[in-house]
């Protein structure tokens, strides 16, 4: 058992997926949002505010992608043949929006429709990557390290809560981060907007965190049993304490501080999956050291990821430094 280098790859994963999560929600949440904004410098606006860091922020959809493949094949072959249909659904989404979010500005006769395709397609992509976080929390079925379950086992009660729920705080993400980069009416009405979606996003993770223990007696007895109810409590009395510095930061009219405290809060959802499912990369059947490939090969793949990692960081950082400040309709301004 490669504890060490095992363990290290998932960090790896799991990090990658969680930044993907909050630089493309926020993108993708002001996609949901788009159509409520008026036609013209608003809507420009709002596009030209994700324009020069959308299509980098999916690099780390990529990585956690390439990463499971390479570093934990059996999972990523029983995971694709499981949510085949919202993974494909999700990937086409995201398609058709870059495709849209380009042809809007090069096909003004058509705006209204590929504005329309953007927020279609943003939602879409939520809808899926929701969907299947819950596919994966409810488990799926193996024998004998092949997928036995049907076409359909990932479409539950439980699954199109997660997916409603995953949308409903992309669009708080894209709301906040128009209070963050916007001004004047369009600010104004993201800062409105973040109030009933704060309390909206809050009512879904009450709703998923309530649900999700009863999805298994593993999950039950770390989050609804003594000891181990000890041990994950600091997560929801984190997530209430950000929750009230949420709401106290938006009547005080900060700009920055409802995005960061809203990225805040999708950290400590995330750190509460990640217990829910430890050790385990497809949840309840097949652990990380299970699915990871040779040690060998784990050991060439850290090398070339020490080498390309902080590229892919340094990049991002370098991107959203040079694009900092407010955003208007023509573009970027300090």
């Amino acid at each position: 058992m490669n504890f060490d280098l095992t363990v290290i790859w998932a960090l790896i994963i799991v990090v990658a997926v969680f930044i993907y999560v909050v630089l493309d929600g926020f993108d993708l949440g002001l996609g949901i949002l788009f159509r409520r904004f008026p036609v013209g410098r608003d809507r420009d606006t709002a596009m030209n505010s994700i324009a020069p860091v959308w299509d980098g922020n999916e690099t780390w959809l990529v990585l956690g992608g390439g990463g499971l493949l390479a570093a934990f094949p059996l999972a990523y072959a029983l995971i694709f043949s499981a949510l085949y249909a919202p993974i494909t659904a999700m990937l086409l989404a995201l398609v058709f929006r870059g495709v849209a979010f380009e042809f809007r500005w090069r096909d003004p006769a058509h705006r209204g429709f590929w504005d329309l395709a953007f927020s279609g397609g943003s939602l879409v992509a939520a809808l899926s990557q929701g969907v299947v976080l819950g596919a994966l929390l409810q488990g799926i079925a193996v024998q004998d390290r092949a997928y036995a379950g049907g076409w359909w086992d990932w479409l539950t009660p439980f699954t199109l809560i997660t997916g409603v729920s995953v949308a409903i705080a992309y669009a708080l993400l894209g709301a906040t981060w128009l209070v963050m980069k916007a001004e004047g009416r369009l600010q104004q009405q993201a800062r409105a907007m973040a109030w009933w979606l704060g309390g909206a996003t809050l009512a879904a993770i009450v709703v998923v965190s309530v649900a999700t223990p009863f999805l298994s007696a593993d999950y039950f007895e770390k989050w609804m049993r003594w000891p181990g109810m000890l041990a994950v409590a600091p997560v929801p009395v984190l997530v209430a304490l950000a929750s009230i510095a949420f709401v106290r930061s938006l009547k005080a009219g900060h700009e920055v501080a409802p995005f960061l405290l809203t990225l805040g809060i999708f950290l400590l959802c995330f750190v509460g999956l990640g217990i829910s499912v430890f050790p385990y990369v497809v949840p309840g059947a097949v652990t990380i050291w299970a699915a990871a490939t040779e040690r060998s090969s784990q050991v060439f793949m850290l090398w070339g990821t020490a080498l390309v990692l902080p590229m892919i960081l340094g990049y991002t950082a370098w991107s959203y430094w040079v694009f900092r400040g407010k955003v208007s309709a023509e573009g970027y301004h300090a």
